[in-house]
């Protein structure tokens, strides 16, 4: 399935998490998954949230650097080897993924995979 994801351009500084969290918490945003990639002079956040809209509406009016791009999303039975059994089919269809994190779903017992790829459309017909 296809999301948006927000990602927010963080300085690497001590709090920008925090303050970051506490805008999105202020406006009454659930945090879904959420990602950190960084480097010596900045992180990019990747937030799945409830309501992207207002997500990006708080963010960007607090003066945060944000852009809202399409993921796949995937389920996958939290069990060992339920990952491994993705990526094989990923890496046979010669897709290429430009990176990727997870999230449990509690409730029913699920990974829930967050990729972001080069053929998102190859992606979503290989695991339909």
């Amino acid at each position: 399935m296809t999301v948006k994801q927000i990602s927010v351009f963080l300085e690497n500084r001590y709090g920008q998490l925090h303050e970051i969290t506490s805008i999105l918490a202020d406006a009454d945003v659930d945090l879904k998954a959420l990602n950190i990639a960084e480097t010596k002079d900045y992180g990019i956040l990747r937030l799945l949230v409830d309501d992207v809209a207002k997500a990006t509406d708080v963010l960007i009016g607090a003066g945060c650097v944000v852009s809202v791009n399409p993921v796949q999303v995937i389920s996958v039975p939290n069990r060992v080897g339920g990952l491994n059994a993705v990526l094989g089919k990923i890496a046979q269809a010669n897709i290429d993924i430009e990176y990727m994190y997870s999230t449990i779903d509690a409730k029913n017992d699920e990974a829930k995979l967050v990729f972001k790829v080069d053929q998102p459309e190859a992606l979503e017909a290989l695991l339909a």
